[in-house]
């Protein structure tokens, strides 16, 4: 998204939509918060082309592989830089469209019980870089801070710092965050450690062997997509004349605020999502790289 011309009520991390039609301004007043606007479209995703395409990635056994999280993590990025209605978020009653394309998601220190999360936060660059290389560099260097040894993210660190405190005065820091927020005040030292100012927050469910194809939005910060990335598993493939093969699908879901855009910018948004899933090479290319659709 190109820079545009200041107005007075852009917010430090977004721009405010001012060629909003009337719907989606009264909106936010008839139907505030995002948990009552939550729309849900689930995908199965055919993972033979990705597949193929992180043999080849992995072929000189790098030290941090490439993975499918890292492939749909990149296509989610493109897609919102592409289709930027994606990246919008009411807030304070007004429509706005975020600056960055972030992606923020959980890291599990160890595959214990035990083992505590971490909350990994990524900004993504929207020109001249691409999106997989992007994305696969920033979370190699994330993943092996949080899960060296006594080392926590910076979330974690601030919400230690606030559970300390008298439960009086927890409260009372709630609700002055809330309050600027609502004014576009929030502070952006904060909002740069908040997983619920991203973009997309997306939740690798499969890595842990756990099925759920749903997450909840929340009415706290400005995140309005929430994605569930589920476990591969072997699923018969239908061609035309009724014949099949058995192909690994890996199941996608995707919470949205509805507010944000119509049902048919999603539904071409998830077609551009398909796309780049099927042809993952494209996501070699720079990020702002347009993508023609085939017929």
């Amino acid at each position: 998204m190109s820079e545009r011309k200041k107005h007075r009520l852009d917010r430090k991390d977004a721009y405010y939509v001012r060629e909003a039609d009337s719907m989606h301004v009264l909106m936010p007043h008839m139907l505030p918060g995002r948990t009552a606007n939550e729309a849900v479209m689930n995908e199965s995703i055919d993972l033979t082309a990705i597949e193929a395409f992180l043999a080849e990635k992995n072929a000189g056994n790098p030290d941090f592989k490439y993975t499918f999280f890292h492939v749909i993590m990149a296509a989610g990025a493109k897609v919102c830089l592409l289709r930027p209605k994606l990246n919008r978020f009411y807030s304070g009653g007004r429509l706005y469209e975020r600056k960055d394309i972030i992606m923020a998601f959980v890291v599990k220190k160890k595959f214990v019980d035990e083992s505590p999360e971490a909350l990994a936060i990524v900004n993504c660059e929207k020109s001249g870089v691409s999106p997989l290389e992007d994305i696969h560099e920033k979370v190699r260097k994330i993943v092996y801070s949080v899960r060296g040894e006594n080392k926590t993210d910076k979330t974690t660190d601030i919400m230690d710092a606030i559970v300390k405190m008298p439960r009086w005065m927890v409260k009372l820091i709630v609700a002055v965050l809330r309050k600027l927020e609502y004014h576009g005040h929030y502070p952006a030292s904060l909002m740069k450690e908040d997983p619920y100012y991203s973009t997309c927050f997306a939740s690798n469910l499969g890595s842990i062997k756990m099925h759920a194809q749903y997450h909840h939005l929340a009415d706290w910060g400005t995140n309005s997509f929430f994605m569930i990335i589920g476990e591969k598993k072997p699923t018969p493939v239908f061609s035309a004349d009724g014949s099949f093969e058995m192909h690994d699908v890996l199941d996608l879901g995707m919470t949205i605020d509805e507010r944000i855009a119509d049902g048919l910018y999603f539904a071409n948004s998830i077609r551009l999502f398909r796309h780049l899933l099927k042809h993952p090479e494209l996501l070699e290319l720079p990020i702002e790289t347009p993508v023609s659709l085939d017929k």
